[in-house]
Order: structure tokens, then sequence, then C-alpha cells
């Protein structure tokens, strides 16, 4: 008799891989308006457009405001033509794991370390190995 080998398995990060720790009443939510022409995925690091106040994808080469991380997006959503206000983020007092952050392909390691320091002095801190 033959052992089975199955493939490996895997699942998608969900909410408890991301988010840690998060203050009680909503508190360290947001909820935003997403720019258009965005596919944001839970973990999601987002900056915002100074001319909109629309959240959208970081990006560090950007000179609108989206080149500051502003929170980290906890429900995926996908914009078309025009703006959602249906966005969440988790903005303050929250503790968030690496792992489970989605970053710009093109981002350096010095701008993601100083988007790390961009979250935690809006209060959400990103913890390493949890």
């Amino acid at each position: 008799m033959g052992i089975t080998v199955y493939p490996p398995q895997s699942e998608p990060h969900n909410l408890g891989d991301l988010l840690k720790f998060e203050a009680d009443n909503l508190y360290s939510r947001d909820r935003v308006t997403v720019a258009a022409q965005q596919a944001l995925q839970l973990g999601h690091v987002v900056g915002r457009v100074t001319a909109t106040g629309e959240v959208a994808a970081l990006d560090p080469a950007a000179t609108d405001g989206r080149e500051q991380a502003v929170g980290v997006v906890i429900v995926p959503i996908l914009t078309a033509d025009a703006p959602s206000p249906d966005g969440l983020i988790v903005a303050r007092h929250a503790t968030v794991a690496d792992h489970a952050l989605v970053w710009p392909k093109a981002i350096t390691p010095e701008q993601r370390s100083a988007c790390i320091q961009q979250l935690r002095a809006a209060g959400v801190l990103v913890r390493q190995g949890i």
C-alpha cells in the first residue's frame, strides 16, 4: 500500500493574518473614498491624494500625496471609472503584521522603511514575525 501525496494547499491572507491589534469600538478604522481605477487587496498600504482626499495604492514616486503612507486596507476593493466611498482602512492605534502588507513592486528598502515610519507616526505599528 502506497502513501498518497497531495499538493501543498495555501489560502490567501485573512484579516487575522494582517491585523494583530486594534482599539475597541472601531476607533482604529476609517471609512474612506477610494480613487478610481484601484484594485486594493487586504493589507495594501495606501496614501491619500491631496487634491481629492481619496486613498489610492501607495506610490513612492508620486508627488500628489500617494507617496505618504496613511493606512492599511482591511477590506479588499476594486473601483472602476469612478471613486467608491466603500473603502475601509486601519489608520490609527493598531498593530499589523509585516508579512501580510502589500507594497508596490518597485519599492526600495529605504522607501519601505520610510513608509513604515509614516505608519508609526499615524499610530499603526508594523511588527515582524507575528
